[in-house]
C-alpha cells in the first residue's frame, strides 16, 4: 500500500538515506557490484574523454550505469529468493539465473555502445 504521508524534504532525505544503505550493503556484500564499480570508475571518465558529443557521452557513460543499476536489481531478487527459499528450488535457481542473464545483457549492451562509438570516432 502506498504511503499518503506527502512528499516533503524529510521523505527525500529518508529515501536518499535508503538509498546510499543500498549502494553501501552492495559494495560490501557483492564482489560482482564492487568489480564492476571499478569498471565504472576507470571507463566513465574515459567515456567522457572519448566521447564526440553529449549523445555519444551518455551512450558510453550511461550503459555503465545501467550494469550497475541491473546488478543491484538481481542482487536484490537473490536476497529475497535466499530468503524465501533457502533450500535449492527449481524457480528459485532460475529466478537467480535470470537476473544474471538481465546484467549479461546490459555487458554486452556496453561491448555494443563503446564499439560502435569507438568503430566511427577512430576509424
Amino acid at each position: 500500500m502506498a504511503s499518503t504521508e506527502p512528499r516533503g524534504p524529510r521523505q527525500i532525505l529518508r529515501a536518499w538515506q535508503w538509498s546510499i544503505a543500498g549502494l553501501r550493503a552492495a559494495w560490501r556484500h557483492e564482489a560482482s557490484f564492487r568489480l564492476e564499480g571499478y569498471l565504472l570508475a576507470v571507463l566513465f571518465p574515459l567515456g567522457l574523454w572519448l566521447g564526440d558529443g553529449a549523445v555519444q557521452k551518455a551512450l558510453l557513460c550511461g550503459s555503465l550505469l545501467l550494469v550497475l543499476a541491473m546488478e543491484l536489481i538481481n542482487s536484490a531478487v537473490e536476497a529475497v529468493v535466499d530468503k524465501v527459499s533457502p533450500e535449492f528450488h527449481e524457480l528459485a535457481g532460475r529466478a537467480k539465473d535470470m537476473g544474471s542473464a538481465a546484467v549479461l545483457m546490459l555487458m554486452f549492451n556496453v561491448v555494443l555502445c563503446w564499439a560502435l562509438v569507438l568503430w566511427e570516432r577512430f576509424l
